[in-house]
Order: C-alpha cells, then structure tokens, then sequence
C-alpha cells in the first residue's frame, strides 16, 4: 500500500439458510471470520453483522462487499451480490490451490460444483425436499436426542440401514418406527448418514469427478462423516475447518475486484 492511503477491506458475507459466515481480507490475507446463526430473519442476520464488523474495527465506508448465500438480497449494505456456486468456487479453490469437485452440503441444499482453473465450469444442485442436507442430519439427530458430532461419531459403531425416504418429513417418521422396533441407535445413526452420503453418490455419478474431491459447509467438521463418505465413494475427501467459510471467502476474494 503507497504510504498516506487508507487500506481497503475485502469483505464476503455468505448468509445461509441455518448459518451465516463472515469473511474479512485485507490486501494480502484473511484478517478474521465471524460466524452466527442466521435464525428467522435474514435482514436482522444481515444488521447483526454490520454491528459485528464495527465492533471489530472495521471502517465500512472504506471497504468492498460482496454478498451472496440464500439470503444475499437481505445486505443493503453490500457493493454486489454473487450466487453461492460462483462464491463457494472460488472459496474452495483459495483453499484447496488446485482442481476439483466441490461437495457443499447447505442447510436446505447441497451443491456438486466442478472447479478448473479457479473458475466453475459445471454444477449439480439437489431438488429433493431437504433430505441429504444440513437440515436433515440436524432433525435426525434431535429424534435420536443426539447432538450432530455425537450421531456421526456412534454411526462409526452402526451397521448400516436403510432410510427410503426422499422427505425430510417422512423420513424421521421412518426412524421413530425403527425406534419403536427396538432398532438400535448407532445402526440408525449411520443409516441417516449413508442416507446423505447416498444421495451425493448419486449426483456424483450424474455430474462426474474432476480433481480432488473437497467438502464444503457446516458437516465439514465432523471427521466421521467425511471419514465414511471418502469410504463410500472409493476416493479420500479433503475438506478444513475453514472449508465452512468456502461462501465468504470466495465473495471476499471476488470484492477485490470491484
């Protein structure tokens, strides 16, 4: 920076539909994250964030804004907004520095994203009500009065089963029957598991494998689940703690060029 200039922040706000990540570049890295629920209301998400950044000493008339997620239109304060695929693209891309197939398992969606270049040149979205998502594990693992890294790590110890159902609804209605039927809770811990998993498998095989496979979105965290998802896909999934940021780090990357 030429000396008397006042630096500009790079900021990405990717407001999800159960999460919101908040991302913050300078001109060389990343100088912090800021992660919350987005609750029921995407415009007081998008307030809270505002606050949140001013509380950290961020100088909003001197930085660039990019929003994008399920609740990107909500951020009147922001330069542009961008679609989820483009910014999980270039999120994933930052962090895995080469290319590959994004798995971004949403709250309400999951995205399959294929990453060349840094660019997108292919991507799959589910449209099969919220099963096989964040949302889905989150009510299953209520039912089972289970937190959801307590469900992941017992469906290691499960036998697998199967969950049929493509809704979310009738879903948890098949597992309160295997419940009652005295089925044990780690066989249907990992049958909502391999549920999801399956259903990537199936978009997967529809869409194609470039590169290396990366998971995105809040399931990145749980070591069990990525384990038994490299395990039925034949191939190892990388992901990181920052892989939950892939939305606002990539609209952050994308400010800088406003």
């Amino acid at each position: 920076m030429i000396k008397g200039m006042i630096a500009l922040n790079y900021i990405g706000i990717d407001i999800g539909s159960t999460a919101s990540k908040v991302t913050v570049f300078d001109d060389e890295r990343i100088r912090f994250n800021l992660l919350m629920p987005t609750g029921w209301n995407s415009v007081e998400t998008s307030k809270k964030i505002k606050s949140s950044l001013i509380e950290n000493g961020i100088d909003l008339e001197h930085s660039k804004i990019i929003a994008t997620g399920y609740g990107r239109v909500a951020v009147p304060y922001a330069d542009k907004t961008i679609t989820e695929i483009t910014c999980h693209a270039k999120g994933a891309y930052y962090l895995a520095k080469e290319d590959l197939t994004v798995i971004d398992i949403g709250g309400q969606d999951t995205k399959i994203i294929t990453v060349q270049n840094g660019n997108v040149s292919n991507f799959t979205m589910n449209d099969k009500c919220a099963a096989g998502t964040g949302r889905f594990i989150e009510l299953m693992a209520n039912t089972l009065n289970l937190t959801i890294e307590d469900l992941s790590k017992l469906a290691l110890e499960g036998e697998d089963i199967k969950i049929n159902s493509m809704c979310t609804v009738f879903a948890e209605s098949e597992v309160i029957s295997l419940i009652a039927n005295g089925t044990k809770r780690e066989d249907i811990a990992r049958g909502v598991l391999n549920s999801i998993i399956n259903r990537i498998k199936g978009m997967l095989s529809k869409h194609g494998l470039i590169g290396t496979i990366y998971l995105t979105g809040g399931l990145c965290e749980l070591n069990p689940f990525v384990e038994l998802l490299s395990k039925e896909l034949g191939e190892e999934v990388k992901t990181s703690p920052m892989a939950r940021f892939a939305g606002s780090i990539g609209g952050a990357l994308l400010a800088k060029n406003i």
